[in-house]
């Protein structure tokens, strides 16, 4: 978890407080019901918490960490575990990241890697760009030699309704550089992480 401590803007918690009792009401609820009374404000706090990502800067993370160093092999932290949010029906998705890249003169601390991918996720999402940012982020803020992202996540908006399919899970994948020129790395990358891309 990147943060354990959770902030809240006094003025954004009570207007999205006002919001989902309306919600709540339009849906058939009694808002002042013992089970609801302090729902709106434990929704408006959850929400907040799961979009944190839009406060904070995620090539500041990695350049708080920054280490000269002559390494050039892969750096692979796998198995990062997310939980996002897709922005077109606002249910969960999670699953895990697997990121690597190959030093250009340069490293960054391993957590701050999960906390790149932390930083994205806690968004409004799709798989799809959160892949690539994650990838760009780091590419842009290193100047490596090249990097990886694959993201393996399971969708609520999937499982709950539309196919209900509780098994699909979906596969995105972004690469630079060596990644991208040199199949044996990205061979070696895919399997380590243990995921084979078509």
């Amino acid at each position: 978890m990147y943060t354990k401590t959770e902030h809240f803007d006094a003025d954004v918690t009570e207007a999205l407080m006002t919001h989902y009792k309306a919600i709540l009401a339009l849906l058939g609820e009694d808002t002042a019901r013992d089970g609801l009374q302090k729902t709106p404000e434990r929704v408006a706090r959850a929400m907040q918490f799961l979009t944190q990502g839009y406060h904070t800067d995620p090539a500041a993370i990695l350049k708080s960490a920054l280490f000269k160093e002559e390494y050039q092999q892969m750096v692979l932290v796998k198995d990062i575990e997310l939980y996002s949010m897709c922005e077109h029906h606002m249910l969960p998705f999670y699953g895990k990241a697997h990121v690597a890249y190959i030093p250009n003169g340069y490293i960054t601390g391993l957590s701050k890697i999960a906390r790149v991918v932390e930083a994205y996720a806690r968004r409004m999402q799709v798989q799809e760009r959160l892949t690539v940012q994650i990838r760009d982020c780091i590419h842009e803020t290193l100047n490596p030699l090249g990097v990886a992202v694959v993201i393996e996540a399971a969708h609520t908006c999937m499982q709950m309704r539309g196919v209900q399919k509780q098994n699909s899970v979906a596969t995105t994948s972004a690469f630079t550089g060596t990644f991208m020129k040199d199949i044996r790395t990205r061979e070696e990358f895919t399997r380590l992480i243990g995921v084979k891309l078509h």
